[in-house]
This record gives C-alpha cells, sequence and structure tokens, in this order.
C-alpha cells in the first residue's frame, strides 16, 4: 500500500499537468496555427529570392556559352591589324610584307610545286616522330603508373631526359645516327613522348585510392580495373600531354628541318633567310601556325568527344 500511493500520486499529477496543458494547447491552438503559417510563408518569401539569387550567381561565375569560332577570332583581329598597318604604310614592306603579298608569295610557290613537296615532307616527319612519341609516352607511363619496379626503372630516367635539352641532343644523335632523316625522327620523338609521359604518368597517380579499395571490394579483376577505372581516370591528363606533344612536334620539326635537308619547310625558310626573301620566311611560318592550330583544334574535338561524359567550366 506505501509503495502505491506515490505512484498514484504522480499517476494523478501527470494527469493534472495533461489537462493544463491541453487547456494552454487549446487556448493557443489558433495563435499557434497561424504562426506556423506565417513562419512557413516567410521562409517561402525569403527562399525565393535566395533562389534567384543563387541563380544570378552561378549564371555570373560561369565563362557562359561558347562564342561560335571562337579560337578563329584571334588569328582573324591579327591578320585585319596586319593588313591594316600595311594598307596605312605603317610597316617596312622589307621587314614584313603585306599580307596580301605573302599570299602571293605562297600561291607561286604552290603553282611551281615546291610549296606542295615541302609540306608532305615535313608532314611525314612529323607524323613519324609523333607516332614513335605517342607510343613511347604511353607505354612508358603505363609501366610506370601502374607498377611500383617501373616506377623505379622509368620514371627517374625520364625525369633526368626532361631535364637535358632535347635540341642539345642533336650532335649525339647525328654521331648515333648519321645526318639523315632517322635522327630527325628520333629528335622529334623525344620532343612528344615527355610531355605525353609526364601528364599521364601524373592522372594515373593521381587517381584516388578509394577507387582502388572499392575495385577490390567488387572483386574485380586487373584488366577490367585498368578498363574500368584507370583509363577513364587518366584521360583528362592524356589529353593536355597529347596537344602538348602536338605542339612539340611542329616546334621541333622547324629546327630539324634547317640542319642537312633538302626539302621541307624549314629547308625553304632556311633558304630564304639566305636570299633575304622575307615574305618566303612568313609562308613558312604561317603553315606552321595553321598546322598547330588544325592539329591542336582536332585533340580537342576528340577530347570532347571521348570524355562528353565530364561537367567542366568549358563544358
Amino acid at each position: 500500500m506505501t509503495t502505491s500511493i506515490p505512484s498514484a500520486a504522480s499517476t494523478a499529477a501527470s494527469a493534472a499537468t495533461a489537462v493544463s496543458e491541453d487547456g494552454e494547447n487549446g487556448r493557443s491552438g489558433e495563435t499557434g496555427e497561424t504562426s506556423e503559417i506565417s513562419k512557413t510563408s516567410g521562409a517561402a518569401e525569403t527562399a525565393a529570392p535566395a533562389r534567384r539569387t543563387g541563380r544570378r550567381r552561378r549564371g555570373g561565375l560561369s565563362p557562359g556559352k561558347r562564342l561560335p569560332a571562337s579560337r578563329l577570332i584571334g588569328p582573324v583581329l591579327f591578320f585585319a591589324l596586319w593588313a591594316g598597318a600595311s594598307a596605312a604604310g605603317q610597316l617596312d614592306t622589307n621587314a614584313i610584307p603585306a599580307p596580301w603579298t605573302v599570299l602571293r608569295t605562297a600561291g607561286q610557290l604552290w603553282s611551281d610545286g615546291t610549296l606542295s613537296t615541302d609540306i608532305l615532307t615535313s608532314l611525314q616527319r612529323a607524323g613519324s616522330g609523333f607516332a614513335l612519341g605517342l607510343t613511347a609516352g604511353v607505354v612508358l607511363a603505363l609501366t610506370a603508373g601502374l607498377s611500383r619496379v617501373g616506377e623505379a626503372l622509368i620514371d627517374g630516367t625520364v625525369q633526368l631526359n626532361r631535364a637535358i635539352p632535347t635540341l642539345g641532343l642533336i650532335p649525339l644523335f647525328i654521331l648515333w645516327l648519321g645526318i639523315g632523316e632517322t635522327f630527325k625522327i628520333a629528335i622529334i620523338a623525344i620532343v612528344v613522348y615527355i610531355p605525353i609521359y609526364l601528364n599521364l604518368y601524373s592522372a594515373l597517380s593521381g587517381i584516388d585510392h578509394r577507387f582502388v579499395e572499392l575495385a577490390e571490394v567488387q572483386g574485380l579483376s586487373k584488366l577490367r580495373f585498368i578498363r574500368e577505372i584507370v583509363i577513364p581516370g587518366a584521360l583528362p591528363g592524356f589529353f593536355v600531354g597529347l596537344r602538348l606533344g602536338v605542339t612539340g612536334s611542329w616546334l621541333g620539326l622547324v629546327v630539324l628541318e634547317q640542319i642537312n635537308a633538302t626539302s621541307g619547310l624549314g629547308y625553304m625558310m632556311f633558304q630564304a633567310q639566305n636570299y633575304g626573301q622575307t615574305d618566303v620566311i612568313l609562308v613558312g611560318l604561317l603553315i606552321y601556325g595553321i598546322f598547330g592550330l588544325v592539329s591542336d583544334s582536332a585533340v580537342r574535338l576528340i577530347e570532347r568527344r571521348v570524355l562528353s561524359w565530364r561537367r567542366t567550366l568549358n563544358s
């Protein structure tokens, strides 16, 4: 009996408290509902401007829509300024001929068959060196990036090669390979493979280790791991190296074609230098620039198609 009394008292007190709270809730029911409605409407009114502000902020930070043929605007503006300065007589025609003079010279060289032969020879040299450098860069990067033994054997050697000026290897390669076409292709391959290796190896090394753990949990084989995780993760870095390699092949070519060559754009420019033909030199430079722009645009187009799943600022 003594133990039941406190429990009964506490029960009664709880009941009284509940009745009191019910009464207070009953009296403040309308006020509470009105308060909740006002809070909800106020939050909605506050959220709407915030959403609108967020849209404006995101739109302001984004680069915006891509302009049509945006990469041609700069070159077209450059040629327009060049033509305007030439027409106004602000440029020395002996040092910098007018654009129409350069185009007329290019037409004459093409009609003579000289320009077409030189372009074909340069394309063959650049293509052979680029293919060799691309293969070497990809194979070495995959070996060093996917194997600790390969990394120990390859990465230090490539870093040492990168520190040595590539054009400084020309005398040594001439002694090794002769002064013909072989050493030219070998030098271009070295110029190409270094940026491809560096960027692809960096992309392979930068793959998040959580993806490796996830692949192990899923029981992926080594081949599936490389195909489904490694390759997609490393492709952005590979395309950066590919663009640098394409540009490097043209930069190396213009120097190599002035060493014991009998054809090619570099040879044509070297011969024009001896005779003071500035317009012919500008023809060669313009063709090199066009080749570089077209090849870089082709790599960008392939990259955009292959990496269409990415959402970036440039998308």
